[in-house]
């Protein structure tokens, strides 16, 4: 009787502890900073003088454009943001590598910071309003924004189950900032955070779409119509925001259009940027399969172990 009830006590653990390996070195190394930072601010407050984005102080606190990303001030802002992390990081590393995911987190981190910067200054001179220089500004919510785009980007029809709805990761980081924006509009001290996730999606979005390396060509950008500026919104405002798109897309990468690195010219292939997108989707697909198939050996080796063990007693 013992030994028949015994095998399924030790698989529980099993199951239940898969949901916390894979995370990646890097990762786990960035939850520690956001922790550490955490501890520092409630045990000495007047850090959030010298860590935070303080627009009347960034001048002679520069280093606050980079700090502001990993100071989160409230117990729930550094959860969400260590979980976040680890579980977006675990997608996203095996797919970009080490260097290239710490490379997006600091360029995200810091234009996200100076845009939220530059928007508060030009705010104090609209409104005369001391508050916009003198609120303190930190989070990880633009990193955290900008790594759903990449997901967005390297899993686009990849469904995820919120609640009771299904939804493709291509409309999450829509989502976000359109439930971020409705909220923010009850809760006030949630207006502080708005600025820093919505300038972490769209900055994200142009690191991608336009600087960030290719591998398998030797290229910059993702120029496929999957990707673009209008795919954040639904079908029938693309016709309206197309035109408008195009205009910046000429200003940032008219002439990285024209030659690649060693200066020769660039004559896309028709259908190529289809061509480049379904390749994205099908490598992220291949490293999300191969990373389901890794925890589905891991929980029956252990279950077999535990097997082993219980008919043995």
């Amino acid at each position: 009787m013992m030994s028949g009830s015994s095998p399924p006590a030790p698989s529980l653990p099993a199951g239940s502890g898969s949901f916390f390996r894979g995370y990646t070195k890097l990762c786990k190394g960035l939850a520690v900073i956001l922790l550490l930072v955490h501890l520092v601010v409630q045990l000495f407050p007047s850090a959030v003088t010298y860590l935070a984005l303080i627009p009347a102080r960034t001048i002679p606190f520069a280093w606050n454009l980079i700090t502001a990303g990993y100071v989160e001030q409230t117990i729930p802002g550094v959860i969400v943001s260590t979980i976040g992390l680890l579980l977006f990081g675990k997608l996203l590393e095996p797919l970009w590598g080490s260097k290239e995911l710490s490379k997006f987190i600091f360029i995200v981190n810091f234009s996200t910071s100076a845009c939220v910067f530059i928007t508060a200054i030009v705010l104090y001179y609209i409104t005369q309003q001391e508050i916009y220089l003198y609120t303190p500004l930190s989070g990880f919510y633009g990193v955290l924004s900008g790594l759903l785009v990449g997901i967005k980007q390297l899993l686009p029809d990849q469904e995820l189950n919120l609640f009771v709805l299904k939804i493709k990761a291509k409309w999450i980081p829509s989502l976000v900032a359109l439930i971020s924006i409705f909220v923010s509009f009850f809760v006030k001290d949630l207006m502080s955070y708005l600025p820093v996730l919505l300038f972490g999606i769209y900055m994200s979005w142009i690191y991608l779409r336009y600087f960030q390396k290719r591998l398998e060509t030797g290229l910059k950008g993702d120029p496929s119509v999957e990707f673009s500026f209008s795919s954040f919104f639904p079908e029938f405002l693309r016709p309206i925001l197309d035109p408008i798109a195009s205009i910046f897309h000429r200003l940032l990468c008219g002439r990285f259009e024209r030659s690649d690195a060693r200066g020769q010219t660039l004559d896309p292939l028709p259908g190529s940027d289809s061509i480049e997108a379904n390749r994205r989707r099908e490598r992220g697909q291949r490293a999300l399969e191969q990373r389901l198939a890794e925890k589905l050996a891991a929980v029956r080796s252990s279950e077999g172990t535990s097997l082993d063990a219980a008919d043995k007693v």
